[in-house]
């Protein structure tokens, strides 16, 4: 009688099934923008479909899971491979050297159906279009990820830890301002930023050839200088890009007498050039960094989970969490941190790779605490709702009083 793996065993193997796959993907690209409608899911095809057409080995992973355009904008008609004798399924083939996954092929018939997920499933998706397709060995995953710093690319960042974003903006400021938390979110999730790409960067005027500023200009080129990136490329906007992508063609890639093609021909060089250069390593994600070592014997690192301000009455739903350095009955220093999704297990293993010594929540569930204290972490259960940092030194002074545990699950 075969043997049931439990849930954790089957996330291990998962993770297990997960590196293996991304060892035989040379560069991995995250596609990403702060605000939907700036044309990162276009930038996304071309960048994948170019990179092809120059002989590379190319795979487009589309995560928009609620709204997948990819297949659409590459007039894909092809559905899933059969699944292989490792019972792994084969992505759609668009070119002899290039495979796709999006939830679209897998919709069947109905492809106007609406994905009505919540975290977990979206999380558990992505996962599966990692070890459960037979990609071949590749020289860049293209990844088309919905707008915002949501599930989706949150799980990429701590899936493949070695992508890197490639930011998509227009000149206006409410899509800078958007993209300025796309920039902040790739540093806190340790994701090096391959550079921004300015699109709808003006119009050709097909009549006298000038460039009007529709929206703006040089947006985001102070951008990149004000925080320290590379600026791609500016591509002017292009009404055969839009008449192009509604009918699945991409045939605008080959021909270089358009001022949009050789825009992103140059886009494509600096691609290229920046993906195979060794940045200087950034810090692993939060998951994989080991437990800090203490400045003193009576230094302790104290993590409270916060919403709006203060405590969080559930542990596993919080905005964020403080990590509190305490050295001497004193907070030395203090950082907000974004925890992964909440999955069974996870939190806690995030937790102590983070050096927390201390926890303190209003609720928590029974296998959350157990998981802890098999680490060696203190949990103080049934805080009061106050700030971080007065439950930090309330803790320290020995005057914390801790009530009944708020969580029953």
């Amino acid at each position: 009688m075969p043997i049931k793996m439990s849930q954790k065993d089957q996330h291990q193997q998962q993770d297990v099934e997960i590196r293996a796959r991304l060892g035989r993907i040379k560069n991995k690209i995250l596609v990403m923008s702060g605000k939907g409608g700036v044309g990162k899911s276009s930038i996304a095809a071309y960048l994948a479909v170019a990179l092809a057409k120059r002989g590379y080995r190319v795979g487009l992973m589309d995560v928009d899971l609620h709204g997948p355009s990819i297949p659409r904008m590459l007039g894909l008609k092809g559905t899933i491979g059969p699944a292989t004798h490792e019972g792994k399924a084969r992505p759609v083939q668009y070119l002899p050297n290039m495979e796709v996954i999006s939830i679209e092929p897998l919709m069947g018939d109905n492809k106007d159906a609406a994905t009505i997920w919540r975290g977990p499933l979206k999380i558990g998706v992505i996962r599966q279009f990692i070890s459960d397709i037979e990609w071949d060995d590749l020289d860049y995953l293209i990844i088309d990820s919905p707008p915002g710093t949501g599930d989706e690319p949150l799980t990429v960042a701590q899936t493949i830890h070695d992508a890197k974003a490639l930011i998509v903006t227009t000149p206006q400021e409410i899509s800078l301002a958007d993209v300025r938390k796309s920039i902040n979110f790739c540093r806190q999730v340790h994701m090096q930023i391959l550079g921004l790409v300015e699109n709808m960067s003006g119009l050709v005027c097909p009549h006298c050839g000038k460039t009007i500023d529709i929206f703006k200009t040089k947006g985001g080129m102070l951008t990149a200088k004000k925080e320290g990136l590379r600026l791609l490329g500016t591509l002017p906007l292009d009404p055969q890009v839009v008449a192009n992508g509604d009918v699945g063609d991409m045939s605008l890639l080959d021909n270089p007498d358009l001022p949009i093609t050789r825009e992103f021909d140059k886009i494509v060089g600096e691609v290229i050039k920046y993906s195979n250069t060794q940045f200087p390593m950034a810090p692993k994600p939060p998951q994989d960094v080991p437990a800090r070592k203490k400045s003193s014997p009576d230094a302790k690192m104290i993590a409270v989970p916060v919403s709006e301000g203060k405590l969080a009455a559930h542990f596993g739903h919080s905005d964020h969490f403080v990590f509190m350095e305490t050295r001497g009955g004193k907070i030395i220093a203090s950082e907000k941190r974004t925890p992964p999704p909440h999955e069974p297990g996870v939190i806690p293993q995030w937790i102590h790779d983070q050096g927390a010594d201390v926890v303190i929540v209003g609720g928590m569930g029974e296998k959350a605490q157990e998981l802890l204290r098999e680490k060696g972490i203190e949990v103080v259960i049934g805080a009061p709702m106050d700030t971080p940092e007065s439950l930090a030194n309330q803790y320290m002074a020995k005057t914390l009083v801790s009530g009944a545990n708020i969580c029953d699950h």
